[in-house]
């Protein structure tokens, strides 16, 4: 079925792939992107061709720019021909951003956009950018063997702060996973109303309980005689300990991993696993990634054929201290309610304002964990006279704050509605978008509304199309930071533009103009809050 070009949404990646064949002269043959553009330039095709902009000194006069020396490679003195210039400005394709002009200059050959069809068009269907481009197929388990019992169900007191980092990312992960369209389920599961059930559930975590009485026996002796039947299976030993009365003799199973890894050719797997001893196979809980990797193999062992890979987390450093998840999460909910009464006075007492605190103290402790790359080691302060801020971009806090600015915008508009003064935003297709001139209003669009899409998409993408190996990257950093640079722009774009102006007809396309953008950025921060499981406070 061929696609409609005016019906498919604009896409960062199509748009940087077009450019590039475009520039060297061969539409057939367009190489996969490999970025997306949360904020940060991106470059498409291993020649990097193309590069997007981002910065706002930049974008006052190109949106792409193919380099100097790339046009010196491709062309003698860095002549672009004109048949080539012609093709780059006229280009058009599905999900393309269309040109308004381009020329060679000092840097390169810089293009801009045609800005007013941009805002019409995505402004007029911003569904389409609020989701992943397609929903994939598929079934994911994410196993979090942090919360495994070893021998005894973690707590909150006995949880480490590195171990919380590995649950949230876990969180995080499914809600990024079936947002695509995956089957997520979580493991191992936990009983019921167990404190540490109830610890993660103060931090938006809804993990998966059973009553407390379920058992995981069948599943476990299943297992083993998977493993008794292996191929893999060594020898039987008996166990030399007393049995208890009315216990069965039962051998001590073992399973060569070093030849699981050698004939089922598996790369990025540790060469010494060696021989692993198990009485029961589950997913126990483990220390490293060389005991998850053994874990992995017993699985393979027993015939399991899915796919494994392993998200590895650096660890948490508290310099000076030594804190347990439930300590930290204490200090930093004790924190944010001394800055919020430093902010606001009396009136931070109630239901409503324990609310928030505790919103915000997830928001805090979720941004503090999970926006470093996660193989990269996390350093906390956690001094009891350090403070969180209620303003300042310093992550979650920040962002959250930034979000409740645009729920009472929204409402100030709609008390003017109620007065008579305002009358109800228009379609998108009934405004004139030529009234955005002002430059953060195109840098909220270039950087965080378009390229939203895709970046909802990497994950499920890296899993599909990611080369093999034990590892795994996905980039769960990059939401986080996402939000944190969409806030320091539209802060600033906020404190310079008066967006509800005098209630005067000759004034009101500007003024819905840009209510269409910031009523998209409201739905974006949902959107992209709901994948950290934090609800908007919609007003601060």
């Amino acid at each position: 079925v061929m696609e409609n070009i005016g019906e498919t949404p604009f896409r960062i990646t199509r748009t940087v792939q077009a450019l590039g064949s475009a520039l060297r002269g061969d539409p057939e043959n367009v190489s996969d992107a490999n970025g997306l553009g949360s904020g940060d330039r991106i470059s498409s095709e291993p020649e990097k061709l193309w590069f997007k902009e981002s910065s706002a000194k930049n974008l006052q006069n190109r949106d792409f720019l193919s380099p100097t020396t790339v046009l010196n490679t491709l062309y003698a003195d860095g002549q672009v021909p004109p048949a080539v210039m012609g093709r780059v400005l006229s280009l058009k394709g599905c999900g393309v951003l269309p040109l308004a002009g381009g020329e060679v200059m000092g840097e390169g050959l810089r293009v801009r956009v045609d800005r007013i069809a941009a805002f019409q068009k995505v402004l007029s269907g911003v569904s389409a950018y609020l989701n992943p481009p397609s929903q994939r197929q598929g079934c994911v388990v994410l196993n979090c063997p942090a919360l495994h019992p070893k021998p005894n169900l973690p707590s909150p007191d006995t949880l480490t702060l590195g171990q919380l980092r590995t649950v949230l990312l876990t969180d995080h992960l499914g809600a990024l996973l079936r947002r695509q369209g995956f089957t997520v389920s979580c493991c191992p599961v936990l009983p019921e109303d167990s404190n540490i059930i109830v610890f993660l559930r103060v931090l938006g975590v809804d993990w998966p309980s059973v009553p407390v009485s379920w058992t995981n026996d069948e599943r476990e002796e299943k297992m083993l005689e998977a493993l008794q039947n292996s191929p893999y299976k060594e020898r039987e030993e008996t166990d030399g300990g007393k049995k208890m009365e009315g216990e069965k003799e039962r051998g001590t199973l073992r399973v060569n991993l070093k030849r699981v890894l050698q004939e089922e050719q598996l790369p990025g797997y540790d060469p010494s696993l060696g021989t692993c001893t198990a009485t029961a196979v589950h997913v126990t809980s483990c220390q490293d990634e060389f005991r998850q990797q053994q874990i992995a193999m017993l699985w393979r062992a027993s015939g399991a054929t899915a796919t494994q890979r392993h998200l590895v987390c650096g660890p948490v450093k508290t310099p000076g201290s030594h804190l347990s998840a439930a300590q930290y999460l204490q200090l930093r909910r004790v924190q944010m309610k001394e800055a919020s009464e430093m902010k606001y006075g009396e009136q931070v007492e109630g239901q409503t304002w324990d609310d928030i605190i505790k919103v915000m103290t997830s928001a805090t402790v979720r941004f503090e964990l999970l926006s470093t790359v996660h193989m990269s080691p996390v350093t906390l302060d956690v001094q009891r006279d350090g403070s969180v801020s209620t303003k300042g971009p310093r992550g979650g806090v920040f962002v959250m704050y930034n979000c409740a600015r645009l729920h009472t915008l929204f409402d100030s508009y709609e008390r003017g509605m109620e007065k008579g003064l305002y009358p109800e935003i228009p379609e998108g297709s009934q405004l004139d978008f030529s009234a955005l001139k002002e430059e953060g209003e195109w840098l909220l669009l270039f950087n965080y509304l378009i390229p939203f899409s895709e970046l909802l998409d990497q994950s499920g993408q890296v899993l599909e199309c990611d080369g093999g190996g034990a590892r795994v990257n996905l980039k769960t950093e990059q939401i986080c930071k996402f939000l944190v640079s969409l806030s320091k722009d539209f802060s600033s774009y906020y404190n310079r533009v008066h967006v509800l102006g005098e209630p005067l007809p000759h004034l009101f396309n500007q003024m819905f103009c840009r209510l269409q953008l910031l009523r998209a950025l409201r739905e974006l921060y949902h959107r992209a809050l709901d994948t950290l499981h934090l609800p908007p406070i919609r007003q601060l």
